[in-house]
Order: structure tokens, then C-alpha cells, then sequence
């Protein structure tokens, strides 16, 4: 799979800023932390921004409080100050944020809108996870709802409100009930997309700020393609 790296800051996609926090688009084939790759992780490029864009001379602090899986695009949320990380921390744990994706997917899924309930393992040395109907030893509940809110030439636009946070949750899922995500060869789609990503956008993050104590609700458009675009139009 052949990856992007970003390295200037002109490339990041800034959804919103304050003192506190910094949401931004991630485009698919980025890292958001350092891995074995070696790749220029997201964090290290928002570092650079904050940086360059207020002068910043020694370190710059920056919290991760959630990741995004490489193929994946849209929003990720950073803390800029260590009093907002443990209240963004708390927030997610607590399930108090929430999180809205698009996915593309081929087949028709069997219901217009449902409510999918699995017990998800995740085998770490094929980095999956496997939905399973019933409870296995050392599962963990996943839950999320979806609708079909277009469809598209030979494909199918899915909205999917998270419920829990669990490794590869929403790919596996899906294709547990036959519709695979665009791109994912990993679950069962039959080929993969050119650029190594796969069709599944975290769309819109609503939580609670953690210091000006209003809600807040971001939306990030989809990557520029022919089929995001399709899903826009």
C-alpha cells in the first residue's frame, strides 16, 4: 500500500481553533501518531503549525486524544493545553462526544437503517478484528447505528453514528453483514482503492467544550474523488 507523508504545514486541513483545542481533516494516508514507518506522523505537522503560525520558540504541547486508522479520512481532534487533554480524555471515555462517519459500501445493506450489535476481538498480529454474534472470551460489546442516506451508481452512502470505540469497528462490522467498505481489502472489499485508502470519513464530532463549557459541532467535508463527490452533490 503506498503511503503519503506530509510534511509542511500548508498540507493540514484545519476544521477549527481556539486557545484550547485543534480539530483538523485528515486526509487519507496520513499517521496520526509515529509508528515503526517512520512516517511524519499528523501531530508532528499541527506541532509545526502551531509553531510557525504564533511564533512559538522550544517545544510545542499537543495532546492526541483520539486516532483515526491510516486509510481512514476526516475529523481528529488535538489538545493544545494540558488543562483541556484530561477533560477531552474524560469526554470520549465517557462516550460523551459524538462521532458521525460515511461510509461507501457496494451491496445493499439488508435494512434502509439499523441498529448492529456485535462482540468485536481483535487479533492483534493480523492487526483485525473479528465481529462475532455472541460473546467470545476477551470480546468487547460494539454497537453503532446506520442509515443509507443516498445511492449512488453501483454504490451505496452509509451514515453511522458510533457508539463505541472499538478497533476497527466500523469496517468489520459492516462487513459482517455483507458490505464491505470501498477500498478495504482487509474486510472483504474485492479490490483496492489506487491512493490506498478506503471510502470511510469521520464526518461530524459534536461534544461539549471542555473550558468554554458550549457545544460545539464540526463537520469535514470527504476527500476530493468522483465517488465523495457523488455522495456531496
Amino acid at each position: 500500500m503506498e503511503h503519503k507523508t506530509i510534511s509542511t504545514p500548508q498540507n493540514l486541513l484545519v476544521l477549527y481553533e481556539d486557545n484550547h483545542l485543534i480539530i483538523v481533516n485528515k486526509r487519507p494516508g496520513d499517521i496520526v501518531q509515529g509508528d515503526k514507518t517512520g512516517d511524519v506522523p499528523l501531530s508532528e505537522v499541527v506541532k509545526e503549525y502551531i509553531k510557525i503560525k504564533y511564533d512559538k520558540p522550544g517545544n510545542v504541547y499537543l495532546g492526541v486524544v483520539h486516532r483515526l486508522d491510516r486509510p481512514t479520512s476526516g475529523i481528529v481532534l488535538f489538545s493544545k493545553t494540558s488543562k483541556a487533554l484530561p477533560r477531552l480524555n474524560k469526554l470520549f471515555k465517557e462516550k460523551e462526544a459524538k462521532k458521525t462517519y460515511w461510509a461507501v459500501v457496494k451491496n445493499a445493506p439488508p435494512k434502509q437503517q439499523d441498529t448492529l450489535v456485535h462482540f468485536m476481538k481483535r487479533n492483534p498480529k493480523q492487526n483485525k478484528s473479528y465481529a462475532h454474534i455472541k460473546e467470545v472470551p476477551d470480546s468487547k460489546k460494539a454497537i453503532l447505528e446506520y442509515r443509507v442516506i443516498k445511492e449512488l451508481n453501483n454504490y451505496y452512502l452509509l451514515e453511522i453514528d458510533l457508539h463505541t470505540g472499538r478497533h476497527h469497528q466500523i469496517r468489520s462490522q459492516l462487513s459482517s453483514i455483507g458490505c464491505p467498505i470501498k477500498g478495504d481489502l482487509k474486510y472483504g472489499f474485492d479490490r483496492s482503492n489506487k491512493d490506498g485508502s478506503i471510502h470511510l470519513h469521520a464526518r461530524k464530532l459534536v461534544f461539549n467544550h471542555p473550558v468554554k463549557k458550549e457545544m460545539l459541532e464540526v463537520i469535514a467535508p470527504p476527500p476530493n474523488d468522483p465517488i465523495w463527490e457523488a455522495s456531496r452533490a
